[in-house]
C-alpha cells in the first residue's frame, strides 16, 4: 500500500464518522427541491415544460449545482433533492412518467434521467465547499410497478418473499396500512416486507454506502409510517445520518410516536401544517387558537419538538396561494415556521408565489419565474439571515422553547427566546385593529422589527402594540442592543460587505461537520495504521 492510498484510506474512514448528526440539523434551513423541475441546461426550450402532461421537464443535478446561488443568497443552509434512484422506465403509465423521482425500480441504481454519479459528487462537494448539507429523498416502503402481479426481476430485492402479497389498504387499519400496498391497481407500488432479515440487511447496506459515496448529510423519509416499528432505527442507524420521516396526517399522537429512540429523529411537522392552514388561510376558520393548541400538546408529545420539519408547501399538497386568497397569510404563516421551534423547510417555488393545485399541479418548473427577487423571497432571506444570526451569537435561541404570549381574534403572537413574532391573520388591507402583547422586557426597551427595521419601544407593563392600518404585515422584534454586528437593519456588519444577505447568513455554516475529539483521535488511529500499512509493503 502506498503513503497516497495509507492517507487516502485514513480520510475515507474519517468521513465515514463524521456524518451530520441531529443536533447540526437542528440549525439548518432547508430548500426543497424536485429535481426535475428547478432548472433548465442552458439553451433547453424554457416553454416546453407543462406540469399536467406528467413527463420530464429537463432538470438535472447539474442544473441545480449550477444554480445554487439562488438557494445561498437565500440564505438557505441545505437543500433536499428528489429521490436518487432509478425510476421506472417503461411505457407512460396511467398517471404520466416518472419524473418526480418517487417511482422506485431498482433503488441500487442511480437516475439517469437525474445524471451521473460524477454528477451528484459534484452537487454534493459543491454544497460542502459552501457551507451547506445535503439531503436526499429515500424511498424503501415500496416500488413501482404498472400491474399488481409485476416482474420482481427488475428491482434490487428480486425475490417475491422479500415483498408483501397484494391488497389494497384499508385506511385506519394500522396493520393494512403497514402491510398493503400504495397506490392502486392503475400504478401499485409493491410493499416492501421490512421484517425480512434480508432486506433489512440488503437495505442497511444500501444506504451505508449511497451515504458515503455520495457525502449526503440527511435523509428525508418517503412513507415512513407504511413500514414497521423497529425497522428506521436500524436503517438510520447504518446511514449514519439524521433522519426526518414523512408521516402524513394531523394526528399528533401517530406524529410523534414516529420521532422515538427506536425509530426517527424526526418528522415533517403535519400537525403544525394544519393549525396553520386553520389560522392563517383565507378565506378560513381564522382560528390562532389551533396553534396554541398544537404548541401546548408539544410539550408532551415530541421528544424534542426544535428538530421537527416546519413546512407550509410540499410535492403532495395544493401550494398555499392556491388555498389562501391573500399573500400576507402566506408571509405569516412563513414567519411562524422560521422563528418558532423546528426546522424551516421552503418548497421550491414558494418563494415565488407558485399557486398550482394538488399533484402534478403543484410541481410547476420554477425557470419561468426568471429566478427573480421576488417579494416572498426577499422576506425569506431576510428571516434565514436572522435566524442564522440568532444561532451563531446566542447560545440558548435553538434551544429555547416557544411560548405563546397572546391569542387574539386577529392573530398570534410567540415569544422564542428573546425575540417576539406577532402574526396576524386579517391579510392585506388595511384594518383599524391592533394587538396588545405582553413581553418580559423592561419598559422602554427599543426594540427593532426586523422585516421592517421599523423601531418599537416597549410600554408600561411590557406592553408591546401593534396597529393593522397598513395592513397585516408580520412582525418579529428584538431588543435593538442584541443585533450588534448582525448587519440587520443597519446594524455594523461583521462580514465582508461584497457578500449577499444571504451568503452573510449561511457563511456561519461553512465549518460544516466538524469532527469531534473522539472523531479526531480515530482519525488520528487511522493515521498510524496507514503508515503502518505502508512500511510494511515498501
Amino acid at each position: 500500500m502506498s503513503s497516497l492510498l495509507a492517507l487516502f484510506f485514513s480520510l475515507s474512514l474519517l468521513r465515514a464518522v463524521a456524518g451530520a448528526t441531529a443536533d447540526q440539523w437542528r440549525s439548518r434551513s432547508i430548500y426543497q427541491i424536485i429535481t426535475d423541475r428547478f432548472a433548465l441546461p442552458q439553451g433547453a426550450d424554457i416553454n416546453a415544460c407543462d406540469p399536467g402532461k406528467q413527463t420530464w421537464c429537463g432538470g438535472t443535478w447539474a442544473t441545480i449545482r449550477e444554480n445554487l446561488d439562488y438557494i445561498q443568497n437565500a440564505g438557505f443552509t441545505a437543500i433536499w433533492i428528489s429521490p436518487v434512484s432509478q425510476n421506472y422506465e417503461g411505457p407512460r403509465s396511467a398517471y404520466g412518467d416518472a419524473y418526480h423521482g418517487y417511482w422506485i425500480a431498482d433503488a441500487s441504481k442511480l437516475n439517469d434521467r437525474f445524471g451521473t454519479a460524477d454528477d451528484l459528487k459534484a452537487l454534493s462537494d459543491d454544497l460542502h465547499k459552501r457551507g451547506m448539507y445535503l439531503m436526499i429523498d429515500v424511498v424503501v416502503n415500496n416500488v413501482m410497478s404498472t400491474s399488481v402481479t409485476p416482474d420482481y426481476s427488475k428491482y434490487m430485492f428480486k425475490n417475491p418473499s422479500q415483498y408483501h402479497p397484494y391488497c389494497p389498504i384499508q385506511w385506519g387499519n394500522v396493520t393494512s396500512e403497514q402491510n398493503c400496498w400504495l397506490g392502486d391497481t392503475k400504478v401499485p407500488l409493491p410493499d416492501l416486507n421490512t421484517q425480512d432479515p434480508t432486506v433489512v440487511s440488503g437495505y442497511s447496506s444500501w444506504i451505508k454506502d449511497l451515504v458515503t459515496e455520495f457525502n449526503i448529510d440527511g435523509l428525508r423519509i418517503d412513507a415512513a409510517k407504511h413500514v414497521q416499528p423497529g425497522f428506521w432505527n436500524v436503517f438510520c442507524e447504518a446511514a449514519g445520518v439524521f433522519c426526518i420521516g414523512e408521516v402524513f396526517g394531523d394526528d399528533i399522537n401517530e406524529a410523534a410516536s414516529y420521532q422515538a429512540p427506536n425509530e426517527l429523529d424526526s418528522i415533517l411537522n403535519y400537525p403544525m401544517y394544519t393549525a396553520l392552514t386553520q389560522a392563517f388561510w383565507i378565506p378560513g376558520a381564522l382560528n390562532s387558537s389551533a396553534i396554541t393548541n398544537t404548541l401546548e400538546l408539544y410539550k408532551t408529545k415530541f421528544k424534542d419538538p426544535g428538530l421537527l420539519g416546519n413546512f407550509l408547501e410540499n410535492q403532495d399538497l395544493p401550494r398555499w396561494a392556491n388555498m389562501s386568497v391573500d399573500p400576507q397569510s402566506m408571509y405569516n404563516a412563513m414567519a411562524f415556521n422560521f422563528m418558532s421551534d423546528g426546522i424551516p423547510i421552503v418548497y421550491y417555488g414558494q418563494e415565488q408565489g407558485f399557486h398550482g393545485s394538488a399533484d402534478p399541479w403543484n410541481r410547476e418548473p420554477l425557470w419561468t419565474s426568471n429566478y427573480t427577487n421576488s417579494s416572498a423571497y426577499e422576506m425569506i432571506a431576510s428571516l434565514n439571515q436572522f435566524r442564522n444570526f440568532l444561532i451563531n451569537s446566542t447560545s440558548d435561541w435553538l434551544q429555547s422553547r416557544t411560548d405563546v404570549l397572546t391569542t387574539s381574534d386577529v392573530g398570534i403572537a410567540i415569544q422564542k427566546g428573546d425575540v417576539i413574532s406577532i402574526l396576524t391573520n386579517i391579510g392585506s388591507p388595511p384594518q383599524n385593529v391592533s394587538m396588545a402583547v405582553y413581553s418580559p422586557f423592561p419598559t422602554s426597551t427599543t426594540m427593532t422589527e426586523i422585516l421592517s427595521c421599523s423601531q418599537y419601544v416597549v410600554g408600561s407593563n411590557g406592553t408591546i402594540s401593534v396597529e393593522y392600518s397598513k395592513g397585516g404585515q408580520a412582525k418579529v422584534l428584538i431588543p435593538t442592543n442584541l443585533l450588534q454586528n448582525s448587519g440587520i437593519c443597519g446594524s455594523v456588519q461583521a462580514q465582508p460587505e461584497q457578500q449577499t444577505k444571504g451568503q452573510l447568513a449561511s457563511a456561519a455554516f461553512v465549518d460544516r461537520k466538524q469532527p469531534s475529539f473522539f472523531t479526531c483521535g480515530l482519525y488520528f488511529v487511522f493515521l498510524i495504521l496507514g503508515l503502518i500499512a505502508t512500511s510494511v509493503h515498501v
